[in-house]
């Protein structure tokens, strides 16, 4: 009997006890309950702010710094000021270097043209932190740019529904009053980095046989643009 009466009194007292730590945790998360919304602020702007900065060539230099330096004078740029491109040359008119007159026109940022995917930044993170990159950083083409793209044809770096939504036979057309029509490819068919400069000055390619072609504010000729200093051409010129 007696031991009846003390399993009911232990259980009375561990319900009692249960009811008192109800109201513990209760008061708990009250007190702390504008802490957690607070850490769940700064956490949430501190994305926000992560995705922005990420989107710039300052996170680009200071991830990668000592190969990016080079490229961020040229996204800073004022076009029709002069500037220096990404391999130190002097350029009289920055309208030539597209993420100039990108930035200032469209307000564009590096990742609205540059959308590394994962493999890319994976593998380019890794050569950073083993040292295994060319500096200054050589010339990428369409093909090179695209190459993590699944199933991208070089010219979409460019053309594409969210950036110049042309082809290249529309291209052709609307310069077909032109005395030389820059997008006709009679000799040959050029991709659009032939001519057109992201980080350095623009290429008038047709200058090489027309003194007579257009040349647009800031462009080079194609003579021009053989006298750059230059450590490579393209990145296939790299020796592997």
């Amino acid at each position: 009997m007696d031991n009846e009466r003390e399993e009911v009194q232990e259980a009375l007292e561990s319900e009692a006890a249960a009811k008192e730590d109800a109201p513990k945790k209760k008061s708990w998360f009250l007190r702390h309950k504008i802490a957690v919304a607070v850490t769940l602020v700064v956490v949430a702007a501190a994305g926000v702010g992560f995705g922005i900065w990420h989107n710039t060539p300052h996170f680009c230099g200071a991830i990668c710094h000592h190969p990016q330096d080079p490229y961020n004078p040229t996204y800073y740029a004022e076009p029709g000021q002069p500037a220096t491109d990404k391999w130190g040359n002097h350029v009289a008119n920055a309208s030539g270097m597209l993420a100039a007159t990108h930035r200032a026109k469209g307000d564009l940022v590096c990742m609205d043209c540059h959308e590394p995917a994962m493999k890319e930044q994976i593998t380019e993170g890794l050569e950073w932190l083993t040292d295994d990159f060319y500096y200054p950083l050589s010339e990428r083409n369409f093909e090179n740019l695209v190459f993590y793209r699944k199933d991208a044809a070089p010219e979409e770096f460019c053309l594409n529904e969210n950036c110049h939504d042309y082809t290249k036979a529309t291209l052709s057309q609307v310069y077909a009053d032109s005395t030389r029509n820059p997008h006709s490819w009679h000799h040959a068919e050029y991709t659009c980095n032939d001519c057109h400069k992201s980080h350095r000055a623009s290429i008038m390619v047709c200058s090489g046989c027309h003194q007579d072609a257009m040349m647009p504010e800031g462009w080079l000729t194609l003579e021009e643009s053989r006298e750059l200093d230059t450590i490579f051409g393209y990145y296939d010129d790299e020796e592997k």
